[in-house]
């Protein structure tokens, strides 16, 4: 029940922040919606309400670290990716590009996953062919180019939006205990099995690592006043609209998670809700939904888990694209872009749909999720520092409560990862068959890995920034001197509409 959870968090997640930095609003709130509903959902049905509090948390760190992002941008006029260019060696630089690609790969896999359980739904295609058939978001990208993002904004919107009411509107029906509600979000805690691997996950669906290369490239796509006044009131901007966003997202995931557990610790269930229940994935989850939909909740939700997950499709591409010109200076046309991520999306996704079925296909979610925020520190560390630089940032670096707060934050995320890592060490080998000569190989090579994971993001942390920004002037008079959109980066990005040179 928890991995089919995580997946349904993790959808929701995704959609809420990447939304507000991009015209396309509202397609990336779906996708945050819809990768995060799988985890709330499993949450919800096996610890209740007691892994609200990551939900919280995650949303806190997610505002602060977002913002970061979008601050780098709109002080230095430069992304992420390309600071990490300026700023490491050859070979740490191309690391970490390595890794951001995994991330990108690792964020379409639900994405795949959640467009193939919406297929089985409505048509009842066998999960592996729709694996399959989720190659042809390429040809979504291309019609897409040819007529313009708007009118898929609005219907995924819809869609989305629908589904977040059906589950506010289930809370009527589930009731759940306020009080085990907020304790749930206020009082931390990781009690009962797996409790540690879903709080990763949901972490990773929240805080995802490429979210911040692609947060502080799309900010570069708009006018930015270069005035001190202009500049600050930019970034209080883009903070609120991330904000909003993460609200939204907020309130979505805590009312899927309030539904789950109220409705799956009923004493009020039949067999087959609790057989439901117990196997909770995104194709049992709209049994939830009974109560509001009936027999159309099965449906409609499908529908919209359809479009959100062709929606990921853009902000993937945009994501890969941004990665790939900032560590490389490498540009594909987004079609191209888009049919390499999902190509090495499918071949997993597709081994584990026809291996495993529903719940490998669950469990690869979460597995998915997980590498996120294994990945986190790896574009976090170097936003942290980039933005506390005052060389870089000049009037505009982290003050020390917020270099201290997001220090803090990022420092719980890499404790909660090697605190995992090591126990399930442990645990694995501990209850392993293998003799005592391949218990001590695995052991090592274990250790040896969690050494390099810690070296890696030591170097990240102890090495001294070299690169300083050429800060952009700035200008007293805001209204004579304003930074036009970078078009490298505008025209990465797909029309808002169709022009006539589409015609």
């Amino acid at each position: 029940m928890i991995l089919n959870m995580i997946r349904l968090l993790c959808l929701i997640i995704k959609a809420g922040r990447t939304c507000l930095h991009m015209s396309a609003q509202a397609f990336l709130f779906a996708l945050l919606i819809l990768i995060q509903e799988t985890t709330d959902l499993q949450a919800g049905a096996q610890y209740k309400y007691g892994l609200l509090w990551i939900i919280l948390l995650a949303s806190c760190a997610a505002l602060i670290i977002q913002s970061l992002a979008a601050n780098l941008g709109v002080v230095t006029g430069k992304h992420l990716a390309e600071h990490c260019r300026k700023e490491y060696p050859r070979v740490p630089n191309f690391i970490l590009w390595f890794l951001a690609e995994i991330a990108i790969v690792a964020c379409d896999i639900p994405e795949v996953i959640g467009t193939a359980f919406a297929l089985n739904m409505l048509f009842n295609i066998p999960l592996w062919c729709g694996v399959l058939i989720t190659g042809l978001s390429t040809l979504v990208l291309l019609l897409l180019q040819q007529y313009g993002v708007r009118k898929l904004e609005i219907f995924i919107a819809f869609l989305v939006l629908t589904i977040a009411g059906c589950f506010f509107a289930e809370l009527g029906y589930a009731k759940p205990n306020s009080s085990e509600v907020l304790e749930g979000l206020f009082v931390p805690q990781l009690k009962g099995p797996g409790a540690t691997k879903l709080a990763i996950s949901l972490l990773g669906a929240m805080v995802m690592p490429h979210n911040l290369f692609l947060h502080s490239a799309l900010v570069l796509s708009r006018k930015i006043p270069r005035s001190v006044s202009g500049i600050k009131e930019a970034c209080r901007f883009y903070m609120i609209e991330s904000g909003f966003a993460l609200l939204v997202a907020f309130f979505i995931n805590v009312s899927v998670i309030s539904v789950s557990g109220a409705v799956c610790n009923s004493p009020n269930l039949n067999s087959k809700e609790l057989e439901s229940c117990e196997n909770l994935d995104l194709n049992e989850a709209s049994f939830l939904l009974k109560n509001v939909l009936g027999s159309w909740s099965s449906k409609l939700f499908a529908i919209a888990l359809l479009a959100s997950g062709q929606s990921s499709t853009i902000t993937g591409t945009y994501a890969g694209q941004y990665v790939m010109q900032g560590f490389l200076d490498l540009r594909l046309k987004p079609w191209i872009r888009n049919f390499l991520t999902r190509c090495l999306a499918i071949v997993p996704s597709l081994v584990v749909a026809i291996i495993g079925g529903a719940s490998g296909a669950g469990n690869l979610i979460i597995i998915a999720s997980m590498i996120l925020s294994f990945e986190l520190p790896f574009a976090l560390i170097p936003l942290l520092k980039f933005t506390s630089c005052k060389t870089k940032m000049g009037l505009y670096a982290n003050s020390f409560s917020i270099a201290a707060t997001t220090w803090i934050i990022s420092f719980l995320i890499m404790g909660i990862n090697i605190y995992y890592l090591a126990e399930k060490l442990v645990t694995s080998l501990r209850h392993s068959k293998l003799s005592i000569v391949g218990i001590v190989f695995c052991g090592l090579l274990g250790f040896l890995a969690m050494l390099v994971y810690l070296a890696s993001i030591a170097y990240l942390v102890i090495r001294k920034n070299q690169e300083g920004s050429h800060l952009i002037a700035l200008s007293d008079r805001q209204e004579e001197n304003v930074t036009l959109p970078r078009q490298d980066i505008a025209s990465m990005q797909l029309p808002q509409t169709r022009t006539s040179d589409h015609l």
